[in-house]
């Protein structure tokens, strides 16, 4: 992919702040809501980048505008740098370095870029094997679209970049989906990758978020270890991911259950492509209603389900779809047995998802340890000044009796 030439959205907007609303940008936290914003001067109508100041117009900071977002503004830079495609260059090579230095070489599928994790807000780049799939959430982001492709064409060999840029968030931004291919060839319709060694393929078109679940790598691994001798369910498995890893870690028996006939076709073939052709159970059912009625019991249950609180709006609700998943997965456990839950909703934090499975688990009448908490690999860092991104929540408890 050669570098083209890209004209950079000039400086658009000067934002000032209300007073006393800077505390949070001085801190480094990378979002600013539109109730903090005193005035603006120039095209508010537009996304692009941004100057901030503070309300004594003193400059604190520099990002990029989503004219229709609460969050209006998402920072850049704390410094009064210039945003060109060297700047992104530079975090784009940032991020590469660290998945380089740390990731095995064994596994060719990782997230190349997190969002506010890599101090791209707004970005998500994902890696399988000679392809990229790039998500551009917001309007600010979108505003710099052909830089930030320029930009990596100067940085990594790929065959093909390709776009998943759709969901909630755009649709707040009052952005059009936009799907297709944006540089390079298209994508098969599988994309073979390896993770740990594993085989796997990848239906980046029509595949739940990019096509892979590549933040629970590290979860998978830790299942692997626990696996041997075990009979395991494997909820909401999608494409039989985490079923893979049990059965290589020597598990007795692996079911797998999705509500998705597609998805348990993919788990079949990658039970294949692995050498499993024989001891895992492809199951299709609704995860809920099967917890509720089966009369099986298990050693080890993985519950990861998707999503249940994609607006704050959701967190009543979600919290009983979470008690009710982990109170029936709970009373589905042999005495001794494991339990690795989930939540990947950003808006159930870690101590509300805690306290959901403690009631859970006094309503199914057992006594649990939590053996560890459980989270994202280090291909999904998240900033230390932005909490939020800390959206994936895992307990790995057992069962005392």
């Amino acid at each position: 992919m050669a570098p083209q030439s890209v004209r950079l959205p000039i400086t658009l907007q000067r934002i000032f702040l209300k007073k006393d609303r800077e505390a949070p940008v001085l801190r480094g936290h990378p979002w600013i809501f539109s109730g903090a914003i005193d005035r603006i001067e120039g095209d508010d109508e537009t996304a692009g980048i941004v100057d901030v100041f503070d309300a004594r117009k003193t400059w604190i900071a520099r990002g990029l505008s989503s004219p229709k977002s609460q969050i209006r503004i998402r920072l850049l830079t704390w410094k009064e740098e210039t945003i060109d495609q060297g700047f992104f260059a530079r975090r784009l090579s940032r991020a590469l370095t660290l998945r380089e230095k740390y990731l095995s070489s064994t596994t060719n599928a990782y997230r190349l870029v997190n969002g506010e994790g890599d101090f791209l807000p707004g970005l998500i780049i994902d890696r399988y094997g000679d392809f990229l799939v790039c998500q551009f959430f917001t309007s600010g982001i979108d505003s710099v679209k052909g830089i930030i492709m320029n930009s990596l064409a100067g940085l990594i060999s790929a065959n093909g970049i390709y776009e998943r840029s759709e969901g909630r968030v755009r649709e707040e931004e009052e952005l059009e989906p936009s799907v297709g291919v944006l540089a390079g060839e298209a994508p098969p319709e599988l994309i073979p990758i390896e993770e740990n060694g594993f085989k796997f393929v990848v239906d980046v078109r029509r595949g739940q978020k990019t096509g892979f679940f590549l933040d629970q790598r590290d979860n998978r691994v830790l299942l692997s270890t626990l696996a041997r001798e075990q009979t395991i369910l494997n909820c909401f498995s999608y494409s039989g991911a985490f079923s893979v890893y049990a059965l290589a870690g020597g598990a007795k028996q692996v079911t797998s259950l999705d509500s998705s006939r597609p998805a348990l076709e993919l788990a079949e073939q990658h039970l294949q492509l692995n050498g499993f052709a024989s001891g895992g159970e492809l199951l299709k059912a609704d995860a809920f209603t099967y917890l509720k009625e089966c009369d099986t019991s298990f050693d080890v249950i993985v519950l990861d389900p998707p999503s249940l609180a994609h607006k704050r709006n959701d967190v009543t609700a979600a919290t009983s779809g979470y008690k009710f998943l982990n109170l029936h997965a709970l009373k589905r456990l042999n005495a001794g047995g494991l339990l690795l839950t989930f939540s990947c909703s950003q808006h159930v934090s870690l101590d509300l998802f805690q306290k959901v499975v403690f009631g859970a688990a006094v309503d199914a009448g057992r006594k649990v340890s939590v053996l560890k908490r459980l989270g994202q690999p280090i291909d999904h860092p998240m900033s230390l000044h932005h909490p939020e991104g800390e959206y994936l929540k895992g307990l790995l408890l057992k069962v005392l009796d």
